[in-house]
């Protein structure tokens, strides 16, 4: 992208995960924020069968690349001068994918950059800490994906956001889903999920003790997904999804309980049919359910923070500090 004054800057995120392809186009306003000028989300399942062939299958190639057109069509309307696209689990996983790359390349115009999962988590942490409370020192952020679930352990230092550990379970709720099927849909088959999941999770709590800082009310739970923005929605029984009433609620492990049985109560007509639902996750909720009952169960802290934001807006926030930085320099210089 070509280079810009401030005034003129417009910047673009893009966040291709296993399930979704979501995009952020805004322009900075102050020293450490943005204001989005538009938008763009797609469920394209990109990931769907990877964690079973090893390779993106040429249909969700097709999908995906349908989608990221459309983005490069948004990004050239709105004259972007600074864009980032990252690529995750699914690409990191997938053996075709420097394929992928090139067709998405070819087709659209577009770079991707395949991110580690360290790079992922941290991303989304930038994205979602203004979401913390200052004086608890102590942060478990974590981001349910399609493929994979990243878990951040924070030191939360004088507003300053220190990653301590990072962890990538790669257990998603796509790859959840297609391991288990329908038996994920049996009260057995959900709580055998939960306990393989609590099991992958002792690794990470035996190296970070966070039961123990739990315990004397040091730590705070930070979950940034479409599983945690979907419980809290439905937490809320709101009509229709709305952003600005869910990110940022705190939502307490005895609702998400209560919403999982609901969830579990429910047909498979019935997840598709509620509005905050629809038929792209109807059967994808329940997946994320139990990886988010492993986590509470594994740290009962009693609530957490639902954040509708991440990967995109630490990409914005970063992008945007990379520019700052270079202009000081720049006048430093002369």
């Amino acid at each position: 992208m070509s280079s810009s004054s401030p005034a003129d800057a417009i910047y673009a995120a893009l966040d291709l995960g296993t399930n979704n392809c979501r995009m952020l186009v805004a322009r900075p306003t102050g020293r450490r924020g943005f204001r989005v000028v538009d938008a763009f989300s797609r469920i394209t399942r990109l990931g769907e069968g990877v964690a079973a062939t090893g390779r993106l299958s040429e249909d969700a190639m097709a999908r995906t690349v349908a989608a990221l057109s459309a983005c490069a069509d948004k990004m050239s309307r709105n004259r972007v001068t600074h864009a980032r696209l990252v690529a995750t689990e699914a690409c990191r996983r997938a053996t075709n994918h420097q394929e992928f790359a090139a067709r998405v390349a070819g087709e659209t115009g577009l770079t991707l950059d395949i991110i580690s999962a360290h790079e992922e988590a941290g991303l989304a942490l930038a994205g979602c800490a203004s979401l913390m409370e200052p004086d608890v020192p102590w942060a478990l952020v974590f981001d349910i994906g399609g493929g994979s679930t990243e878990l951040v352990w924070v030191r939360n230092n004088g507003g300053r956001h220190e990653m301590q550990g990072v962890q990538s379970l790669p257990v998603g709720v796509v790859t959840l889903a297609e391991s288990m099927g329908e038996s994920l849909n049996t009260k057995a088959g959900y709580d055998q999920a939960v306990d393989t999941i609590r099991t992958r999770l002792i690794d990470f709590e035996t190296r970070h003790h966070i039961a123990e800082r739990l315990k004397s009310g040091e730590v705070q739970m930070l979950g940034t997904s479409g599983t945690v923005t979907t419980l809290a929605a439905l937490h809320l029984d709101l009509v229709r999804y709305e952003r600005s009433l869910v990110d940022g609620v705190d939502l307490h492990f005895e609702h998400i309980a209560d919403v999982t049985d609901r969830l579990a109560a429910m047909s498979a007509a019935e997840r598709a049919n509620h509005p905050c639902i629809g038929p792209e996750r109807a059967d994808l909720v329940l997946a994320g359910c139990a990886i988010l009952e492993a986590m509470c169960q594994s740290w009962p802290l009693a609530s957490l923070r639902v954040a509708d934001r991440g990967v995109r807006e630490g990409l914005l926030l970063s992008m945007m500090a990379e520019t700052a930085r270079r202009r000081t320099q720049g006048e430093r210089r002369a």
